[in-house]
């Protein structure tokens, strides 16, 4: 750990703490800063487990008014945010160093021995990095106050810098104070949940803050570790990293993402693209006024005087008339070829006329952009739950007298499938009128059929169980005239599905109309959420790799590319990880095909935020995968799977016996966290629940960790696990087990998510939840999951010999600490408002209290996940 950089942060967060009292001091007085700073007060020292700050802390919520606890939840939350804010700064300035070349440097000394330099070149061409941005609602901060908060690590990085005058000083902390300023005195909650093409933009946006500059200024760093280790240069059109995107795609549960909502998504990235490529341009044009061209370029110019400028003039007025969108559509830009192609015949005449070091600047960044991003902006995937297509199927099929699909065998379905597949004649009828949900599907196979397929990813079937469910999206693309091979991935997310996903994908690659449709390239995605909510986190984790073990089998088998697609979530109860251990907890083989990942929620600012964040990330995820591609983790030996297969299932049963089969389970998690408040939360567009008359079956993955979170109980990331890994560590396994720790990835990582987990749990706010909330008849199992809780805390530090949790990353638990004065007020703000708010439901109260006391709750919500550093 560097310690004056860790000062530095403590410096920083305190210097930004003190500014925001002053703001506060400005608008309420010296008084309010008095409470608010003993709140903070006692806030830290409860923390630290004191008993009468505890006490003095709840009874000094318990005196305010509504009004006020608001206000405090808002101070609380604001401090927090000022503290990512200042922690962001710390990571770049802690990973100065850690440059692309310097990751990779180091990985070549670790090759050296074993592997040679055409190995190297070999993966490095191979690598493809494909980022899903995603709409799930895990964004808690507004669009306006990220934006200040960009502003505002700006302005702490350049207070930090060396070389600095008193008055430049003095100027960047003016800036501060005004930001920070226009921060309090914003609302921090949305009045109405984004729509999905608020989501939409909000994707567009980071591209535009931040990728949009990161990515080429990755890609020089890679050409330079190239040129510098291999003489080799990187192609222009190299493309090792892509982004894809959810954002107005997803329908899958949510009722607001429609076809036409879809076809608004694409238009607007188009004109985004646009903006961004001729703000491009525009520069270009100003920089390339030379006069000296080659050949080629002078008979497609004819005697202009400046030739550069003469290519880029048709192609900027193009780009002019998509931005504006108010021209025909046939006027706009309309392929990649259209402008890719002038700016590399402008690059091969500046490097035959000598002038590459001018072809090599901005021009060819803008050439990059045009491969990553392209005319698109992004790539839109397109996802839906499989029972929609057989109700589409079904309708249909009942409609022209041939029987219900839906009741159809396995085989039938597939039969029929395939001969429609291979028929000449259109199998919808002209006249026939489907119901809405029917009419809803087959019109999002026409926009899909409408638009160009430089706009699209991949098409996810959720709940995908058969062959059929995937040949049943082929067939209605088909019939809605889609003319080019739309890649379809099975997702296989519930335990049986994982469990079930080899033989599914065996039977359906031995379908030869199939293998000829994919081109040598089948995509396949694994779900993390829901078959960690199914069966608990250690069963959900090796029925993945199992899975796509199994997958990398068959295909292999078939000489198939297979592109796993990984839909990880923020969180460990949704499948997060840091990126180099998810990366090499996989099994061998499975990236050779690319690493497809989703990118979630708050996940996207932390990692993507700003240009240099999104080139540290970048960095490190190319790291990870060359790494695992060139040394890839060891197969399990015999025994590590008995072992580890014994663990799954006791975890398994473990999870299960509780959250499923106990009947105080729901009871206890609707009163003990604040579950049904969340559903209040103008997060994101999707319902919190797949069936809103559904119980806890239905409610989605995000919300039901986003409720253990808030009340630091974390349950759905340990539950069963160490008391399983407990009962299979006997004396005869001890041995075994280490070997496993120490040799094999998958397993260490398990522990390692364990580890980041338990820094974040703490029972004793968990108990102060209950002791408030939860009646006397469900006490007691709250007190069985904090015994639990606390057991497996000491069963993990005894299984890898540490003295406390993360000790191997000092940084993010010096981060957490950090944040634990700031948390523990507003954790004692929500347990009053839980309270209040759950009287006033039973009582008189009038409308404008509930107002305030649910606002006041959203805030409280809102700081606590932005202290926790996740939501959902």
């Amino acid at each position: 750990m560097n310690k004056a950089l860790v000062e530095q942060l403590k410096e920083n967060v305190k210097y930004f703490g003190a500014t925001l009292g002053e703001t506060i001091k400005d608008e309420l007085g010296n008084d309010w800063l008095e409470k608010i700073e003993q709140i903070r007060h006692d806030g830290r020292h409860s923390s630290k487990g004191e008993s009468e700050s505890t006490e003095r802390l709840s009874a000094s919520l318990a005196e305010l008014d509504n009004k006020s606890l608001l206000t405090i939840a808002r101070a609380f939350a604001q401090f927090l945010n000022l503290a990512n804010i200042a922690e962001q700064e710390f990571n770049i300035a802690l990973n100065q160093n850690a440059t692309l070349d310097n990751q990779l440097n180091n990985l070549h000394l670790d090759i050296d021995a074993v592997k040679d330099k055409s190995a190297v070149l070999e993966a490095i061409d191979k690598l493809h990095i494909d980022l899903v941005l995603t709409a799930h609602p895990t964004e808690v901060t507004r669009r306006t106050n990220i934006h200040k908060h960009r502003e505002l690590a700006n302005q702490l990085q350049k207070l930090n810098g060396k070389g600095l005058s008193d008055v430049e000083s003095r100027a960047a902390k003016q800036r501060i104070a005004d930001l920070i300023s226009q921060a309090w005195h914003t609302e921090e909650i949305r009045s109405v949940r984004p729509t999905p093409v608020d989501e939409a933009r909000w994707g567009f946006s980071v591209i535009e803050n931040s990728l949009w500059e990161a990515v080429p200024d990755f890609l020089r760093d890679l050409e330079d570790y190239l040129q510098h280790n291999y003489s080799k240069d990187l192609p222009h059109d190299a493309k090792p990293v892509q982004i894809s995107s959810w954002m107005g795609g997803d329908r899958d549960g949510n009722p607001f993402v429609t076809a036409k909502v879809t076809q608004e998504v694409l238009l607007r990235a188009r004109r985004r693209a646009a903006k961004l490529f001729l703000e491009d341009l525009n520069k270009l044009y100003i920089e390339l006024s030379m006069n000296d061209c080659n050949d080629y370029l002078r008979e497609l110019v004819g005697d202009a005087r400046e030739p550069y400028r003469a290519i880029l003039r048709p192609l900027i007025q193009k780009l002019e008339l998509t931005f504006e969108g108010r021209s025909d559509e046939s006027e706009w830009i309309q392929c990649n070829s259209e402008l890719q192609q002038p700016l590399l015949d402008c690059y091969r005449s500046l490097v035959d006329c000598g002038m590459k070091v001018i072809s090599n600047g901005a021009l060819l960044d803008t050439i990059r952009r045009s491969h990553c991003f392209g005319i698109n902006l992004l790539k839109l995937d397109v996802r839906q739950d499989s029972q929609r297509h057989t109700d589409v199927l079904s309708e249909l099929t009942q409609y022209l007298d041939m029987g219900d699909y839906a009741q159809w065998s396995e085989e039938k379905k597939q039969r029929f499938l395939l001969e429609e597949l291979q028929s000449k004649r259109p199998l919808i009828p002209t006249h026939w009128t489907p119901s809405d949900e029917v009419q809803e599907v087959l019109d999002t196979c026409n926009v899909i059929a409408n638009n160009s397929q430089a706009g699209f990813g991949i098409y996810i079937i959720s709940m995908a169980s058969e062959a059929s469910d995937v040949l049943a999206v082929q067939l209605l693309l088909q019939e809605a005239g889609v003319d080019w091979p739309m890649p379809v991935a099975p997702l296989f997310e519930t335990l049986d599905d994982l469990n079930n996903s080899p033989e599914v994908m065996d039977k359906l690659l031995n379908i030869d109309w199939y293998l000829n449709y994919i081109q040598g390239q089948q995509y396949v995605m694994i779900g993390y959420s829901d078959s960690a909510k199914d069966a608990g986190s250690i069963a959900a984790g090796w029925a993945q790799y199992q899975a796509q073990e199994a997958l990398v089998a068959i295909t292999d088998k078939k000489s198939l590319k297979l592109t796993l697609f990984h839909g990880r979530g923020g969180t460990i109860g949704r499948g997060g990880l840091p990126a180099k251990a998810a990366i090499h907890s996989q099994p061998p083989g499975s990236l050779d095909g690319g690493f497809r990942v989703t990118e979630q929620g708050e996940t996207i600012r932390y990692k993507f935020g700003m240009p240099q964040l999104a080139k540290r990330s970048l960095s490190l995820y190319t790291t990870a995968v060359l790494e695992a591609m060139l040394l890839p983790p060891p197969e399990p030996k015999p025994q590590w799977r008995e072992i580890i297969g014994e663990m799954a299932n006791k975890g398994r049963d473990n999870y299960r016996h509780t959250v499923r089969k106990d009947p105080d389970f729901v009871p206890y998690f609707r009163v003990a966290t604040p579950e049904q408040e969340l559903g209040k939360l103008p997060l994101g567009s999707r319902p919190a629940k797949r069936n809103p008359k559904g119980g806890i079956e239905s409610l989605r993955a995000i919300p039901w960790i986003f409720a253990w979170a808030q009340t630091r109980l974390v349950l759905p990331s340990w539950l069963g696990v160490m008391r399983a890994i407990d009962e299979v560590n006997s004396a005869e396994n001890q041995q075994t087990v280490q070997q496993m720790i120490e040799q094999w990835p998958f397993f260490a990582s398990r522990l390692s998510m364990l580890d980041m987990v338990f820094q974040k749990a703490d029972p004793k706010v968990s108990e102060a939840y209950d002791k408030r909330l939860v009646p006397d008849s469900l006490a007691h199992f709250g007190e069985a999951l904090r015994n639990e809780l606390s057991a497996s805390m000491q069963s993990l530090l005894q299984i890898t010999g540490h003295e406390h949790m993360m000790e191997d990353d000092p940084n993010a638990r010096n981060s957490m600490q950090i944040r634990a004065g700031y948390l523990q007020p507003l954790h004692y703000l929500q347990i009053e408002l839980l309270d209040r708010i759950r009287k006033a439901e039973a009582s008189s109260y009038k409308d404008d209290d509930k107002a305030v006391l649910e606002r006041a709750m959203m805030v409280a919500i809102t700081g606590i996940a932005i202290g926790m550093r996740n939501t959902g």
